[in-house]
């Protein structure tokens, strides 16, 4: 029997700005997506960004699995090193993991690479025409995938420097890396920069929490331009018939398909645990 445990990356601040929104708390998030390919209750959460860290017990998971953070490389303290503490004993132990955004961050900072804050800004909503290079096109964990496709995302620190044995699988034009597999040590991660647990729903909450620096860069005009997205995206959310709002957003079956939008997760699961 295959477990997993599913590292929340959210600390106390962030945990309270994502309920005042309504979205799902990270570490729920990712196990109801996980749940589609194996039972709940062979998943656990830890938080461990919290002002008391949990102890693990890593020997009694298969696979570790990293959720999106509201921290940042960029902004190292000593919250951001027991993360990269806890990402270093995991390659130690040989135990493949995964995950989404901060985890690719995370995967390449612990194994030697660069991460620091986009001079873009924030990449967000959707990370638009990501493109698998030719290592991607070949990697187990795009298997069915399309060469080419979007993803939803939200992140402002980037991969800048791959570590040495890291492979960049696909990137777009916004961010070079939108995700990695990283060898080090005795273990394999395997992460992508966008958020295939994420729906239409979970990018309206964060569009709330986020608007007043999406407004700063251009991202959106207004308040009101922001009320609309939101409602476009929860109208749609509620019923995936409305063509025209999809349409309108450019919003196609990679994002509205689940098998396509988490296909990478079902490869990861497949690859390591036979799942």
């Amino acid at each position: 029997m295959t477990r997993l445990l599913v590292i929340d990356g959210y600390d106390t601040g962030g945990k309270t700005l994502l309920k005042g929104a309504g979205a799902t708390q990270a570490g729920e998030l990712y196990k109801k997506m996980l749940s589609d390919f194996l039972p709940s209750d062979q998943i656990d959460i830890a938080e461990i960004s919290l002002a008391q860290a949990v102890d693990i017990d890593l020997s009694q998971y298969d696979g570790v699995c990293w959720t999106g953070s509201n921290l940042f490389f960029s902004e190292k303290d000593e919250v951001v090193q027991r993360h990269i503490d806890l990402c270093k004993q995991l390659f130690d132990a040989g135990i493949p993991q995964f995950g989404s955004c901060w985890a690719a961050q995370l995967a390449a900072n612990t194994a030697g690479g660069a991460v620091t804050a986009n001079p873009k800004g924030r990449e967000f909503g959707v990370a638009r025409k990501i493109g698998l290079t030719d290592a991607g096109k070949a990697h187990p964990m795009y298997k069915g995938k399309p060469p080419i496709f979007d993803g939803f995302t939200s992140h402002s620190d980037h991969i800048t420097t791959m570590p040495e044995t890291g492979t960049r699988l696909a990137g777009n034009s916004f961010s070079p890396v939108q995700a990695v597999e990283v060898k080090f040590s005795n273990g394999e991660f395997w992460a992508v920069q966008y958020h295939p647990e994420y729906d239409f729903s979970e990018i309206a909450a964060l569009t709330v929490v986020r608007q007043d620096g999406l407004i700063s860069q251009g991202t959106f005009r207004d308040s009101a331009a922001v009320e609309d997205f939101v409602s476009e995206l929860r109208a749609l959310n509620d019923d995936d018939s409305r063509e025209d709002i999809a349409w309108k957003l450019g919003l196609d079956t990679d994002l509205r398909n689940q098998s396509i939008k988490t296909l990478e997760v079902r490869n990861w699961l497949s690859h390591f645990f036979n799942i």
